[in-house]
């Protein structure tokens, strides 16, 4: 209680002074003033204050003693108003005045302002720094922790998980010390040591109760158990995520996870429980369609993986996943020869942003429509294929030898000739090529042969 009575003590006196004008009869000076704000608002937190009157004495008074320690304050005043910018500017300004605050304190803090602007790799040169120059600094731990978290993302695993170890081994109750752990655990299952972060991750709810990080780590365990093919127990693992943390924004990949995980690796009956699980789930998602027909798929229950298809196409036809549902249904549809159901679905699939699903609909769209003997459609869509930034070869010759075909159905025998002539010449497809090698000579040969005598024409 006496403590929480200094510090309201201590920032009502702030108040007051910031509100009393300027005069010679004050004790205190105005650089004294702006000083004395800026220390105890930037204590009780009050950083909008404390930033004010800290660029007001630093502007103001710059040969006094305190400007160090004023530069110092207003940087880290900037950095807790979320201004990393302005705070690393301030920082920096230090290495040209006399020290302030602890050994290395500047440079850690102006560590820590890179790491807010992502420029990791500065950030790391700046945490190593300080903890190779005062390894017994008090801001050797959080400079160590620092080390690592940036090291664990500049993709460096290896460097991050002894740093970790080394802070855990020296500060083993550092306020740090549970975030650690995890981004310890994080790094091992990037590194695949999953007999290594497993442990971890499974002590981690008791040994840290209450973290806000208990719920990553109970996902990572399960992700890390399946990852490394104790497929149950993982799949265990993360139903216990769900069912302990529904909303997290985890959840519907911990979901996901736990489907492919039953469908893979899971017995028959559990792949069929999983698929009635996912039709009947309640809202359905087109997720939960999706991967029952894939479920079904690998069953061999063709016909429950349409209806999950047809399922998606109706319930979500917006959805990205309801065009490749419309795919895959245009694929069955042509395997068993309905082109009217086949051109139809492709049609739909084809709406697709996506450069790859689109330039195969298109394809399976003019292929359908050859066999209706629809040779305009067909044209089309085939031109359409060959038009799509970045497709496969394989599809764009594919293409382009069924636009031959509808152009020669169309006796445009010029345009079908250089179809042809593409396909022959560049195919990676040598069966495609040799087709099309014999196409243009069927075709020359019939653009040799004289046109026949127009009715009524007496020319001999």
């Amino acid at each position: 209680m006496t403590r929480r009575l200094l510090s309201v003590s201590a920032l009502t006196l702030s108040l007051l002074l910031a509100a009393l004008p300027v005069s010679p009869a004050l004790a205190i000076d105005e650089a004294a003033r702006l000083w004395l704000v800026g220390e105890r608002a930037f204590s009780d937190g009050l950083h909008a204050l404390a930033r004010r009157s800290l660029e007001r004495f630093v502007a103001e008074n710059p040969n006094d003693t305190r400007l160090s320690s004023a530069v110092l304050l207003l940087g880290r005043t900037r950095l807790a108003l979320g201004d990393a910018e302005s705070a690393l500017e301030a920082f920096r300004r230090l290495r040209t005045l006399p020290p302030a605050g602890e050994p290395m304190e500047a440079k850690f803090w102006e560590a820590e302002a890179l790491l807010r602007v992502k420029r990791l790799a500065e950030a790391r040169a700046a945490y190593d720094e300080v903890v190779r120059k005062d390894a017994a600094s008090p801001l050797a731990p959080d400079a160590l922790y620092g080390l690592a978290w940036t090291d664990l993302e500049l993709r460096r695993p290896e460097a991050a998980a002894k740093e970790f170890r080394d802070l855990l081994a020296a500060w083993p109750n550092h306020s740090q010390a549970g975030s650690a752990t995890y981004s310890l655990a994080r790094a091992l299952v990037e590194l695949k040591r999953f007999d290594e972060a497993i442990p971890l991750l499974q002590s981690f709810p008791a040994k840290f109760s209450g973290h806000k990080l208990t719920p990553d780590s109970q996902y990572l365990l399960g992700w890390a158990r399946v990852t490394a093919g104790q497929h149950k127990e993982g799949a265990d693992d993360l139903r216990a995520f769900v069912a302990a943390y529904p909303s997290h924004e985890l959840a519907p990949e911990a979901r996901r996870r736990i489907t492919e995980t039953q469908a893979t690796h899971g017995s028959r009956a559990q792949q069929l429980s999983t698929y009635k699980e996912l039709m009947n789930q309640s809202p359905p998602t087109p997720e939960a369609l999706y991967d029952a027909a894939g479920i079904a798929g690998r069953l061999n229950q063709s016909k429950d993986q349409e209806a999950a298809w047809r399922r998606l196409r109706k319930e979500f036809p917006n959805h990205p996943l309801a065009l490749n549902a419309a795919h895959e249904l245009a694929n069955a549809a042509f395997k068993r020869k309905d082109w009217k159901e086949a051109a139809t679905q492709a049609k739909a699939a084809a709406a697709s942003d996506e450069g790859s699903l689109r330039a195969q609909a298109l394809l399976l769209e003019g292929e359908a429509e050859l066999q209706l003997k629809r040779y305009k459609e067909a044209a089309k869509s085939f031109e359409s294929v060959v038009a799509v930034k970045g497709v496969e070869p394989a599809d764009r010759y594919r293409a382009l030898a069924g636009l031959g075909l509808a152009r020669e159905e169309l006796q445009d025998l010029r345009a079908a000739l250089g179809a042809y002539e593409a396909v022959a010449a560049k195919s990676p497809d040598p069966k495609l090529r040799d087709w099309a090698q014999n196409r243009v000579a069927a075709i020359k040969g019939r653009l040799s042969k004289p046109s026949a005598p127009a009715a009524g024409d007496k020319r001999q």
